[in-house]
């Protein structure tokens, strides 16, 4: 068996993974909700229109303001769905997974032994779902 094939083996138990299950769920769930989507794309709409002004020689500052304001407004709405608080809680895990394995094969490509190494644990300062510190 090669690389890749064991590769793909790690894939398929991510796949199978409580976290990355929990992680399906949580985007579907997301993807599901129209009006949590349309703030989304409201965000990225905010955000084009935003960078459009911003390269403008004579900006609009008052127009700059409000864009400002209403991405505050549709962000603090979008980070109030429980909907997407699951999802980031899901990301969460499912990101200190990946920085897990990646810290491993990280050391074990600097010749540590694969059965015993540990990769540091940074933290990044994101608490969500997290018991690390306690």
């Amino acid at each position: 068996m090669n690389i890749i094939d064991l590769t793909r083996q790690l894939g398929a138990a991510l796949q199978a993974d409580e976290r990355y299950l929990n992680y399906a769920a949580a985007r579907e769930v997301c993807d599901a909700d129209e009006a949590l989507q349309a703030d989304l794309t409201r965000i990225q709409e905010i955000q084009a229109a935003y960078r459009l002004e911003a390269k403008k020689p004579d900006e609009d500052a008052a127009r700059m303001a409000a864009y400002d304001r209403e991405f505050n407004q549709v962000y603090a709405r979008v980070m109030e769905n429980p909907r997407m608080r699951a999802y980031e809680a899901a990301s969460g895990e499912i990101n200190a997974l990946m920085r897990e394995i990646n810290g491993i094969l990280a050391l074990c490509l600097q010749g540590e032994d694969p059965a015993t190494c540990e990769p540091e644990q940074d933290c990044g300062g994101e608490c969500d779902g997290c018991a690390g510190c306690s």
